[in-house]
């Protein structure tokens, strides 16, 4: 109450400090000199791909919920991609593939657990992630071969909040994070 109209020409200015888009850097190609990025030109962020410095983006994904996280296949040669995102705004993330190929995308996770921290081993054919399939509270540690999703297999069962964030370089360990507070995070 008391507070005077906002003038139109004010509005106007403010609407392009409030309309400004940002693009985030999911994965580089396993073959070719290419850059997937997420950015958002309509309602959510989707995925896109970058060919040469300073390029145009081509969207890849024209999904209704927004993407949280992709990769290239690399056992595919980069003609897939495996991608994180919820459905209907559940958080309740899930793990697909997408076949760059044909558009195609099959979901690789159960469709009710929540689902991240998807890494791939170096020789690109498995796919260390964390679900919480067995309880829905704690994130147990999960591998997987992209191509096929019926491979799925828990690895390690775990209290908590735990994520993947590498494979050792001869891909025989994972490193993983168990995250206990704001201050708090322990390597494994």
């Amino acid at each position: 109450e008391g507070i005077p109209e906002i003038p139109a020409e004010l509005e106007a200015q403010v609407a392009r400090y409030q309309n400004a888009r940002s693009a985030h850097h999911f994965d580089w190609h396993p073959t070719r000199r290419e850059l997937l990025i997420g950015t958002r030109f309509g309602d959510t962020t989707q995925i896109h791909v970058v060919t040469q410095p300073g390029g145009a983006r081509r969207q890849l994904t024209f999904f209704p919920e927004p993407v949280r996280d992709a990769a290239f296949v690399p056992a595919s040669g980069g003609a897939s991609l495996v991608l994180l995102k919820d459905v209907g705004g559940s958080e309740m993330y899930q793990i697909f593939r997408t076949d760059l190929r044909d558009g195609s995308t099959t979901l690789l996770t159960d469709g009710e657990s929540r689902n991240g921290a998807a890494t791939f081993n170096h020789a690109g054919d498995r796919l260390a992630f964390t679900s919480t399939a067995r309880n829905g509270k704690d994130y147990d540690i999960y591998l997987m071969d992209p191509a096929d999703p019926a491979s799925r297999s828990a690895v390690a069962e775990r209290e908590g909040a735990w994520s993947v964030l590498d494979w050792s370089p001869d891909d025989t360990a994972l490193l993983l994070r168990r995250y206990v507070s704001v201050e708090h995070s322990e390597l494994h």
